[in-house]
């Protein structure tokens, strides 16, 4: 009986259950929408360290640009950690793991008011090889894969909180 239904109405009564439970699109209207517009009402501040330039340059790029005079200034401060593990029996290491740790807080450039403190973070396994070379080469890719994850994290987080309750400044 089912492979005989038009497909249009299997997917109509799949949607049903799910149309009165408040789930909606996070980034609903699009480029318009409230979590967009919201984003792109963000300044980053500058963020020491290489990690904290990659980790501002990704911000920056999902936020849709620079915004000096946004309603909105984003602080982050970064713990980026290089830990051996792995030891030989010469006390060489043959594994790293970095991490990256992010503590975020939004916040309103008018009043000063801390509207969002929330932490973000990842870390990558590296293989340590004979190569110092290609070591060095390894830690940098991961500090730049990590960037791009916690980046990612917080945007998610400001974007659902910018949709949330109408908390502007």
């Amino acid at each position: 009986m089912i492979g005989r239904m038009p497909r249009w109405f299997l997917l109509a009564a799949l949607s049903l259950p799910l149309a009165g439970c408040g789930l909606h699109p996070l980034y609903e209207g699009g480029s318009s929408g409230i979590a967009a517009t919201g984003l792109r009402s963000i300044e980053v501040a500058p963020i020491p360290q290489r990690s904290g330039w990659l980790t501002r340059n990704a911000l920056v790029d999902r936020l849709g640009g620079e915004h000096p005079a946004g309603l909105y200034r984003l602080e982050v401060e970064l713990d980026d950690t290089l830990i051996g593990f792995g030891i030989r029996g010469d006390a060489a290491a043959t594994r790293e793991r970095r991490t990256l740790r992010a503590r975020y807080r939004l916040v309103a450039r008018a009043s000063g008011a801390v509207l969002l403190d929330a932490t973000a973070g990842s870390d990558a396994g590296i293989d340590v090889v004979s190569s110092e070379y290609a070591t060095v080469v390894a830690e940098q890719s991961a500090a730049e894969r990590l960037s791009q994850v916690v980046a990612d994290q917080i945007v998610v987080r400001l974007a659902r909180y910018m949709t949330a309750a109408p908390r502007r400044p």
